[in-house]
């Protein structure tokens, strides 16, 4: 039992006796460190159903503690606020009770609890994944393993955009320009060959309107009216029709594209447990709409366009179908939830991991859920995030103007290496230990550097500072780790014993609390959706470790009981660090 429950059960006994009332707010804060004490006892709100002077109730409950409350060796009260010595012997019997506990902070998910299916990645088969795509799946699986261990049912998911306009574009492109290639006759990764013919498309595009500027046309008129854009429209109608050589060229290329992502997944070190295609859910969409139109949810308007107004919502009027029939993002999006909701019947709820310039269309498409009578839409979450820019500025893929995925993950293990290298701690090691090295440190600073931040803030990425080993970063914690480790190789006695009757070092103290705190930040973590709750406690927990390191002697010291201690300390703040770190999809190396 963690400190805080011990604690509230004594002091809702206490005022029980001392006042012959039942009061349950019971609220703790971290002791001020100019303060004598572990933990305080906020004694305001208990003032509001006693008046009474704060000091003298503090005093009554602190004696009250004192008598009745083993952990409780003594207290002190400033103004309103109980602080309290908790003593040695809980922290030792603390640390004897998770010491051996592989699954420290981890819930078990009850018997029959529903599942919760979490989005993340849902590319476009138009281009390869980018450095924006490589956030949206950091941020994506790492809620997901969050969630697992917060004791959820967690499906992992992703809906692939693998039809519409743009996907034609890069059809028509190779079409087009194509002369034929191939991944094998290019040496190209698929993803990466389709992507440029999208780029092909945008400059022959880009061309085509010029030239109708120059005719007279305006710029929306001949944005319209260009060759290549009815093309890629008129291939759209085509494949929706079924026309046999579009659908080919249609399968072919997103193969293509499906055998890049496979790779740069794998290298991300990410996975899914269910996949959709919007090919496969824009219909059943396309039917829910002619069922709302039935039920006035939504409206046709004269040129045969579908709509819904939600301006009672504070919204606007949206199209969910063209005026051609064709369908937009928010037709398969409505399929795709409907379809999951069938296809796993103990659904308890859904994370959508898109970036915030959707936030607009996430609220109107969990409004058209409910208005179309899915109870289960009201377990929507949008996990809307930041865009990623780089000094430069912002990316855009159809300008080919973005940070390759693939790129980005070599460059991030190349500078890995050339730190690593520099720093020359690499003795005794061969070159297949290096590399797997320097890409356990790269992607460890990249994913470190991407899921520190708070979700919802735009981040300003710096490859060269997210593997600094000092500060805030990835390699700084991986780089302590590695050092309990040498120290745990070099501990060649038996610590197995439980400990207990020795007094406590403040460093060692500070840091069994940290260790305390570690079950109740999963929780925050996944109540908040928020991976940087565990990066920063992480950082924290070695921040503290490093203290402890260079306050005492561990394997130097003489007291033997005390040596025991230290050592099962570091090997527990360790399993902590890697158990915190395999939440956020980070590995951890043993030596460094």
């Amino acid at each position: 039992m963690t400190i805080q429950a011990v604690l509230s059960q004594a002091i809702e006994k206490a005022i029980k006796e001392l006042f012959t009332i039942d009061f349950h707010n019971i609220e703790f804060q971290a002791t001020r460190k100019d303060f004598e004490g572990d933990i305080t006892m906020v004694v305001f709100p208990l003032l509001k159903v006693l008046k009474s002077n704060p000091v003298a109730l503090g005093n009554q409950i602190g004696e009250y503690l004192v008598a009745h409350v083993v952990e409780v060796e003594r207290f002190n009260v400033v103004s309103g606020f109980l602080n309290i010595v908790i003593s040695d012997q809980y922290y030792l019997s603390f640390l004897n009770a998770i010491k051996g506990d592989e699954q420290y902070g981890f819930v078990q998910p009850a018997e029959g609890s529903k599942s919760v299916m979490v989005e993340y990645s849902s590319p476009n088969t138009n281009k390869p994944l980018h450095l924006g795509h490589v956030r949206n799946n950091l941020l994506g699986y790492s809620v997901a393993e969050i969630l697992k261990a917060s004791g959820k049912k967690v499906n992992k998911t992703q809906i692939i955009n693998d039809r519409g306009i743009h996907i034609c574009k890069s059809m028509l492109a190779w079409q087009k320009f194509g002369k034929g290639q191939t991944p094998e006759s290019t040496g190209l990764k698929g993803d990466k060959l389709v992507g440029n013919f999208y780029v092909e498309f945008d400059k022959a595009y880009k061309t085509e309107i010029g030239d109708l500027v120059a005719k007279g046309l305006s710029e929306e008129n001949a944005k319209k009216e260009a060759p290549l854009f009815k093309e890629a429209q008129n291939m759209l109608q085509l494949w929706e029709a079924g026309d046999e050589e579009v659908v080919a060229l249609w399968k072919t290329m997103n193969q293509w594209v499906y055998d890049g992502f496979s790779v740069t997944y794998k290298n991300l070190g990410v996975d899914f447990d269910s996949i959709y295609y919007e090919s496969d859910t824009y219909l059943l969409g396309k039917d829910v709409i002619e069922e709302g139109l039935s039920k006035g949810v939504f409206y046709r308007k004269e040129d045969g366009s579908v709509w819904i107004d939600l301006s009672d919502e504070g919204l606007d009027e949206k199209l969910v179908l063209r005026s051609d029939g064709t369908a937009v993002y928010m037709t398969q999006d409505i399929g795709t939830a409907i379809q999951r909701v069938k296809d796993f019947t103990n659904v308890g709820g859904m994370v959508y991991t898109v970036g915030n310039e959707q936030d607009y269309h996430f609220k109107v498409l969990f409004l058209i859920l409910k208005r179309l009578g899915y109870d289960w839409a009201e377990q929507l979450y949008h996990l809307s995030y930041g865009m990623v820019d780089l000094p430069s500025g912002k990316m855009k893929s159809r300008e080919g103007t973005v940070v390759d995925a693939d790129d980005l993950m070599q460059d991030m293990t190349d500078t890995a290496a050339k730190i690593s290298e520099e720093l020359g701690k690499l003795d005794g090691y061969n070159q297949e230990e290096k590399n797997a090295l320097y890409k356990i440190i790269g992607m460890g600073a990249l994913k470190y550097y991407l899921l520190k931040v708070d979700p919802k803030k735009t981040i300003l990425f710096n490859p060269e500072e997210s593997v600094d080993f000092n500060g805030n970063t990835g390699p700084f914690i991986q780089y302590t780790y590695a050092r309990i480790q040498s120290i745990l190789r070099k501990a060649d006695f038996d610590c197995a014993e439980d400990i207990s009757g020795i007094e406590l070092h403040e460093k060692e103290k500070e840091l069994i609390k940290q260790l305390a705190l570690y079950p109740d930040v999963i929780q925050q973590a996944a109540n908040q959706y928020s991976p940087a709750i565990i990066a920063n406690y992480t950082y924290d927990l070695v921040k503290g470790y490093n203290s402890f390191y260079q306050s005492v002697s561990i394997l130097g010291e003489d007291d033997t009981t005390k040596k025991i201690f230290r050592v099962q300390l570091s090997k527990k703040v360790a399993e902590t660090i890697k158990s915190a770190f395999s939440l956020l999809g980070i590995d951890v190396p043993n030596r460094m």
